[in-house]
């Protein structure tokens, strides 16, 4: 049976995150799949399409899980730290456009 860490804080969290998705090809999937989610909330709002909104979790995990399944190969954090996880996907993908993060 797989023994569960816990973690004390966000940072500490975010620092197994990034183990977690080390593989390039995984990265850009989170990265393309954060990006899309950012862009269906205003298009959304914008052309008043309130069904848009329902691809977000499809299009953000849909993304990302494949990157874990074939990529990776681990199991996505998210069933165990759900919003630590989701906090993380835009912490990465912010790091990335800053450069701080590589893809």
């Amino acid at each position: 049976m797989e023994e569960i860490k816990k973690h004390k804080s966000f940072d500490e969290f975010y620092l197994f995150y990034l183990t977690e998705h080390s593989n390039p090809i995984s990265r850009r999937l989170h990265f393309i799949g954060t990006g899309l989610v950012l862009l269906l909330l205003p298009a959304a709002v914008l052309f008043h399409a309130p069904k848009l909104l329902l691809l977000i979790p499809v299009v953000g995990y849909g993304f990302a899980w494949i990157g874990h399944l074939f990529f990776e190969k681990n199991r996505p954090a998210t069933f165990k730290y759900p919003l630590w996880s989701l906090a993380s996907d835009f912490k990465l993908f912010f790091e990335i456009l800053s450069g701080k993060q590589k893809i």
